[in-house]
């Protein structure tokens, strides 16, 4: 008998580890890069700056709010604090918080 795992739903780095995804909003600048590459976890709001939303699709609005990042957007999520103009984006595992892509990347 096979027994099938059922494939991750959360962004893993290459290690399997969970992912998380969080915006410095003392950085934005308001470009809504982020937004355009991953709205499904990006926002901009009506103070023009981006924030991350919740897996239920609430904007989270406290400072350092973060939220997981899903294994299908994990490169769109990669590929926002890569372009982002501010600097902003962090993401970082959630068992260590160390940041694996974002402006404090080792």
């Amino acid at each position: 008998m096979t027994v099938q795992q059922e494939a991750p739903t959360e962004g893993v780095t290459g290690t399997g580890e969970p992912l998380e995804v969080w915006i410095d909003q003392d950085l934005c600048t308001g470009d809504g890069i982020c937004a355009q590459y991953a709205p499904e976890v990006f926002e901009l709001d009506i103070d023009g700056l981006a924030y991350v939303k919740s897996a239920d699709d609430e904007l989270l609005q406290s400072p350092g709010a973060t939220t997981r990042v899903p294994l299908p957007l994990l490169s769109d999520v990669v590929d926002s604090a890569k372009e982002c103009p501010g600097d902003c984006i962090h993401v970082r595992r959630v068992a260590d918080q160390v940041e694996v892509y974002g402006p404090d990347a080792e």
